[in-house]
């Protein structure tokens, strides 16, 4: 229980994880020079604790440890205490994080760092105990450790520091290799098919992760070579998620990630990025195979989205906390006896037996191995093969499924709510943009179009002002200088946008983010770009990732926008630039492809043709054109389409002397060469397979 007689200095936070810790009777200050000109005011060291509001452990360590009066005590005598919302501040956490896995070759949160007053890390840990077990140190152990290493070995613990600082630079030096070339995504495809479960879908072993990114970059590559193989690893992968316990059958939505190989037992957050990630994918798997499962999906997340976590102004809220009533999972997990009270005898026992719910439960503790007496549901085949099985026609069963989850839904509703964190956020808000807006293409859904407009509509307005964008958005208040992911991933959603309405403004911003990243984030030197702005704050090192975490990296969603916007305008110029971003990053591809698989994205983009498609309005078949070009899968061409009213686009792509003429015809281009115009839509087909 929160106890309300203590309250630090985050009391007066935006940040629903910081305002989460607001009253420990921990000692805690924001990221601030204020903390930091105290620690060497009062010679202490820094205990810095980074972590977000909906995670599990993060729960679990400030209720055995930051709400515990006496570990307070010991935190507050030694350390000056800082804690950090990840999602707030990406550049803090992406070095730490670094350091972390540098020393302890893990990473995770909670992430908490020891630190001298000058920000340099001494020792790394994620979650700790309140007491010392099974070979895990504890926090009140440990301060008494580093209490007496402070002050009779104040030297040691410098040098120390010295040393990682300069092992933390030479991990995160740039280092060029050779230029990527189609080796390069060879070896991307080599090394997911060596990791790709055979069994169940995905890749490596438990955890496991949807990596919607790989999926993506498979059906490229499916999409240049025909090789079968990489599409029934997209399709396995897709149908595996959607029957597992990874995902909400009732209220639909991905959790976080698998703790198993097999996609059953979830960490039961749900974050936006992944199911704007998530809805990329299924739409693109229904585009190559036209399979309505992928197409239910997107529709089924669309509904999650618009229920559950968007805002009344149109942007879209964080994540949703895994935990409720301090129990990770209570809100989606299922007794039995009430899944039985709840539907009658016949009808529970068809859902039980299709759903795979026992009365004793399928959910096993990790930690103990017992039974929690719970139920998770999943399916083991396609609703057609269970009505087989249970000798019952398909649409009776399914009518049957759809009242029965109804009812469980409903009765779910009444529950206590896990958490919402109600920030909003550019970087994810972009994703999501360009999900809805890839899906509207796709689908031809007027509602989720409404919604991609919204979003940009508010994030231009609310977030986005004298050219610079603002990272977080909360309570009515626009905050914290943007990153490159800010910057590249509104970009991306808005060149989806763009490509959804052909509305000239959309793709006249993005080509104003991506110019501004320029300005803010390039490497000049070595290539690439720095994560965070040339003028904000200092840390020990300014990090510059290439490869792919649970969201792609900036530099590889900025890659794929150049190339685009390249493309669109043709501008062979920012095409140019895109070339230098991986190859900025080619040594640490060649160590480890598949990490760099929405890189590879770009690097197949940049490596192949890439048409523009100009549809003039005035052309007998121009909407079967456009239509053809929106709907079906056609990634490596971009289009636009001209008429009357469209005279800023008219103007942007240099039509405006010829129109009339260019409004009449509908013409594939490369790098501004134009091949005889099209007569039909069978020789448009013709044009851009290739």
């Amino acid at each position: 229980m929160v106890d309300n007689e203590h309250t630090n200095r985050l009391i007066n936070e935006k940040s629903p994880y910081l305002l989460q810790h607001a009253h420990n009777p921990v000692d805690w200050y924001p990221w601030s020079e204020e903390a930091f000109r105290r620690a060497k005011e009062e010679n202490k060291l820094v205990f810095l604790s980074i972590g977000y509001s909906t995670c599990h452990w993060c729960h679990v360590m400030e209720k055995e440890s930051f709400e515990n009066e006496y570990v307070a005590r010991e935190l507050n005598d030694l350390f000056v205490c800082i804690k950090v919302d990840r999602e707030e501040r990406p550049d803090i956490d992406s070095a730490y994080m670094t350091v972390s896995q540098m020393m302890t070759g893990t990473g995770g949160w909670p992430l908490n760092i020891i630190m001298t007053p000058d920000k340099v890390p001494v020792f790394a840990l994620t979650y700790i105990p309140r007491e010392s077990r099974r070979g895990m140190v504890g926090i009140i152990d440990l301060t008494r450790q580093l209490k007496e290493l402070w002050t009779q070995g104040r030297e040691e613990v410098e040098r120390r520091a010295e040393e990682v600082l300069n092992d933390l630079r030479r991990v995160t030096q740039s280092r060029k290799g050779k230029s990527v070339s189609r080796e390069t995504i060879d070896a991307m495809i080599s090394q997911l098919k060596q990791s790709y479960d055979r069994e169940y879908g995905g890749f490596g072993n438990a955890p496991k992760f949807p990596s919607p990114q790989n999926l993506m970059f498979l059906l490229r590559a499916y999409r240049k070579s025909g090789d079968t193989e990489l599409l029934e690893m997209v399709k396995k992968t897709l149908v595996s998620m959607r029957m597992g316990g990874i995902y909400d059958h009732l209220g639909f939505g991905f959790h976080r990630y698998s703790t198993d190989a097999g996609w059953f037992l979830p960490h039961f957050e749900k974050m936006l990025y992944d199911q704007a990630l998530q809805m990329m994918a299924y739409t693109e798997a229904y585009q190559v195979t036209g399979e309505k499962l992928f197409r239910d999906v997107v529709y089924e997340i669309a509904s999650f989205m618009e229920r559950e976590m968007t805002s009344p102004e149109g942007g879209f809220y964080s994540a949703i906390d895994a935990d409720s009533e301090n129990e990770e999972g209570k809100f989606y997990t299922w007794r039995g006896t009430e899944i039985l009270q709840l539907l009658g005898k016949e009808e529970a026992d068809i859902f039980m037996s299709v759903y795979n719910c026992e009365l004793t439960g399928n959910y096993i503790e990790e930690a103990t191995g017992r039974s929690t007496g719970k139920n998770i549901l999943f399916l083991n085949r396609s609703i057609e093969s269970e009505a087989g099985r249970l000798g019952l026609p398909v649409e009776d069963l399914k009518q049957l499924l759809d009242r029965s989850r109804e009812k469980l839904f409903q009765y779910r509703a009444g529950r206590t709510r896990p958490h919402l964190d109600d920030k909003i956020l550019a970087d994810n808000n972009g994703l999501m943009v360009a999900a809805l807006s890839k899906a509207h293409k796709a689908f031809g859904e007027e509602a989720f179009l409404a919604s991609a407009k919204k979003a940009a509509g508010f994030l231009l307005d609310k977030m986005y002002s004298d050219g610079r964008l603002l990272h977080r958005y909360r309570d009515g208040e626009s905050a914290i200088n943007g990153y490159l992911d800010d910057y590249a991933f509104l970009a991306f959603g808005l060149i989806e946008l763009f490509e959804s309405t052909m509305d000239a403004k959309y793709i006249e911003v993005a080509r104003k983010l991506s110019e501004t990243a320029d300005l803010l984030f390039k490497d000049e030197k070595e290539g690439g770009y720095f994560g965070s702005p040339s003028d904000g704050e200092v840390l020990p090192v300014r990090m510059k990732e290439g490869h792919d975490g649970a969201i792609p990296s900036g530099n590889s969603v900025q890659m794929l926008n150049l190339l685009r916007i390249g493309t669109i305008l043709s501008d062979l110029r920012m095409k140019e630039a895109a070339d230098s971003v991986a190859d900025a990053f080619s040594s640490d591809i060649q160590r480890g492809a598949m990490y760099h698989c929405f890189m590879g994205i770009g690097i197949m983009y940049s490596l192949n043709s890439n048409y523009l498609v100009k549809i003039g309005e005035k052309h007998p078949l121009s909407r079967k054109a456009l239509d053809y070009m929106q709907q079906k899968y056609e990634p490596f061409a971009e289009t636009v389409f001209l008429n009357d009213d469209n005279k800023s686009l008219a103007e942007l792509l240099g039509e405006a002397s010829s129109a009339g003429d260019a409004h009449r015809k509908i013409l594939v281009c490369i790098d501004n060469n134009c091949f005889p115009p099209v007569e039909n839509i069978e020789e448009l087909k013709e044009l851009i397979k290739n």
